[in-house]
């Protein structure tokens, strides 16, 4: 179910011939909600023998558009008021240069009284990489405001207060410093990454804010404190939720149930697979595509075969449902993984600052990376 998460916001075509036969296969890969910030809606598939889709939203619909303007700039206004930080978990790529463009357009029409110069941090390497991609000339890939935006000479997602952190030491001068603020930072669904060091300084704190601008998938962190919980356990420790939680709705990235089915109908493939969704929301998208649009459809699981030529499932494997896991039997595992993972973040951090370097510097730098990842690999 989750094979397509990999194929990004692109959408990639196959052709496979045999003996004369041609057959076309494509891969939605995250189908975009029309209407967001920077980016141009989804355009028009072609058509496909074979389609594999995503159904993150197979079976809801995102609603009305909200005004995302406003409903930031109100969360970001209560939160200054309070003398509290704004905590917002975010995806790395697309979520966070989506924010920076709102709050660019917050600060443009001075929508936050009081707190005019207030900062606002990007705390990932990852997210600081890609929102450099935004300051280059990209205009041709932008929806028309944006575009318009870039024409004019306006970097879409800079503003005065705005700030990088690359180094693990950037970070934790973020929660050192007093002033009120809002953070951006990854993991979106708070199971990984520098985002769980911000909530640990800030969750017990009445006067912060966390807010979800993105899915949470069950068990998940995120879904945790979205459904209400009042203690958390983080890096060995059990913190009280006093910070207000709070979520933007249909700020979603992805389609909704009636984008999903609009554009699998203009595909109108023979055949329908559908992943990247939870189990009942695979087979719900695909139950509905059979019955609704008359669309040969399954939810394949992990180890299926189908022979693209004939139509055919060719192997069937045994569905092996994943167990959930305690959160308590695994916590201090990932806890002391997480070290790694920002240690890894550090690492690629510190090789950045060595491009223009001495040749001389540069060897000696990567023979040390180089020993340490021979001794290491498994």
């Amino acid at each position: 179910h989750d094979a397509g998460h990999l194929l990004g916001s692109a959408n990639i075509l196959f052709k496979i011939t045999e003996d004369g036969e041609t057959r076309t296969i494509l891969f939605s890969g995250d189908l975009g909600n029309p209407g967001r910030p920077i980016i141009c809606p989804p355009c028009k598939p072609p058509h496909a023998d074979y389609l594999v889709v995503e159904s993150t939203y197979g079976d809801r619909t995102h609603g009305p558009k909200p005004d995302y303007v406003t409903q930031l700039a109100d969360v970001i206004q209560r939160t200054l008021d309070r003398g509290g930080n704004v905590v917002i978990p975010a995806f790395a790529i697309g979520r966070t240069q989506e924010l920076l463009y709102l709050i660019r357009e917050i600060k443009e029409q001075q929508l936050i009284r009081g707190h005019e110069d207030f900062p606002v941090w990007v705390d990932s390497p990852l997210a600081v990489e890609a929102t450099t991609i935004y300051s280059n000339e990209i205009s041709q890939y932008c929806n028309p405001e944006a575009a318009e935006v870039i024409r004019q000479g306006v970097n879409p997602i800079s503003f005065p207060g705005l700030k990088m952190s690359i180094t693990s030491d950037d970070s934790k001068f973020i929660n050192a410093d007093p002033t009120p603020k809002v953070i951006i930072s990854a993991s979106g669904m708070c199971e990984a990454g520098r985002i769980r060091h911000h909530l640990k300084h800030n969750l017990w704190r009445p006067e912060c804010t966390v807010l979800f601008v993105g899915f949470q998938t069950t068990e998940t962190l995120g879904a945790k404190l979205l459904g209400g919980a009042t203690k958390v356990k983080m890096f060995g420790e059990s913190i009280t939720v006093q910070a207000h939680i709070e979520r933007i709705e249909s700020f979603s990235g992805h389609a909704d149930v009636k984008k999903l089915t609009s554009w699998v109908s203009e595909v109108r493939p023979k055949h329908l697979f559908v992943n990247h969704g939870d189990d009942n929301v695979c087979d719900i998208f695909a139950e509905k595509m059979r019955t609704t649009y008359n669309i040969p459809s399954i939810a394949p699981y992990s180890g299926d075969e189908y022979d693209l030529l004939t139509g055919e499932c060719t192997f069937k494997a045994p569905i092996k449902r994943l167990e959930t896991k305690k959160a308590a039997a695994h916590g201090r595992a990932m806890d002391v993984f997480e070290r790694l993972l920002h240690a890894g973040q550090r690492l690629r951090a510190i090789i950045d600052t060595y491009k223009g370097a001495s040749n001389r510097d540069i060897e000696i730098f990567t023979n040390q990376v180089e020993d340490l990842c021979d001794r290491w690999q498994k």
